[in-house]
């Protein structure tokens, strides 16, 4: 029997503005509140929020938790920022993608601390999460702001995951990878089969950069799996892969949260 949930539409203040977002809960049982719960920072792939994206949400939060997925392109305006078709085919998502570069290469790695800061800060004070560590997890462009994210406030984040992850130790001096001496959290990724975006040289750096730093983590390569296997709607989703990411996710908030 699933655990219902209660999702709603939330506004984070941040240095930079106003984000919006989705905060997503166990569902009150009678009169009785829900929780509290340990808290997890959800970071979407580059479509951003839509309603696949906020089930998959809702799905973190019936196994027990308090899930925040925050529009990180709020400063280009509330989500969604483009029209996204109910299904995502291989021949729309370059057209898509294409108009959503812009705005994800206007996203820095400081306004990524910052605003990562706002979120984490919006769980915290919220009645419906313990106390405790909050874990982290991201999707292709998300599973990068989970990592720096997690190297950035060490002290609050205990696990973290990405999947299907983008240029997570690339060659450019920003790389997510170069920040991973500071992460105390325990962190888990599953690498998509030939990745065009995270190709098996960077995989090795990163294993390499993680490994040096003495970062608790185990990094998995899903045979098969395109980039975004985890995204139902869209040409990439790969069932098998996707269910195999949410065994990881939740044996891994299980253990450290």
């Amino acid at each position: 029997m699933s655990t219902a949930v209660q999702g709603s539409t939330v506004d984070i203040p941040t240095p930079d503005g106003t984000a919006d977002a989705y905060l997503v809960h166990p569902e009150s049982a009678g009169p009785h509140p829900a929780g509290p719960h340990p808290a997890v920072l959800f970071y979407a792939d580059a479509f951003g929020l839509r309603p696949k994206l906020k089930g998959m949400a809702d799905r973190v939060a019936a196994a027990g938790y308090t899930v925040l997925v925050p529009n990180v392109l709020y400063r280009a305006g509330r989500a969604p920022l483009v029209e996204l078709p109910a299904f995502i085919s291989d021949d729309r998502r370059p057209e898509i993608f294409e108009s959503l570069l812009p705005r994800l290469r206007s996203l820095t790695p400081e306004m990524t601390v910052r605003d990562a800061g706002a979120y984490l800060d919006r769980l915290a004070a919220d009645p419906r999460t313990t106390e405790g560590p909050i874990g982290v997890t991201g999707y292709c462009m998300g599973a990068g702001l989970a990592l720096r994210t997690a190297a950035a406030y060490p002290d609050r984040i205990a696990a973290m995951a990405g999947f299907h992850g983008a240029h997570l130790a690339s060659e450019a001096p920003d790389s997510p990878h170069l920040g991973v001496g500071r992460i105390t959290a325990e962190l888990y990724f599953g690498h998509a089969d030939q990745d065009a975006a995270m190709p098996p040289e960077q995989i090795d750096r990163l294993e390499k950069a993680l490994t040096d730093a003495g970062v608790r983590h185990r990094a998995e390569v899903y045979a098969g799996a395109r980039h975004g296997y985890t995204q139902a709607d869209t040409a990439s989703y790969d069932a098998e892969a996707a269910e195999r990411h949410w065994t990881a996710l939740l044996d891994l908030l299980g253990r450290a949260l």
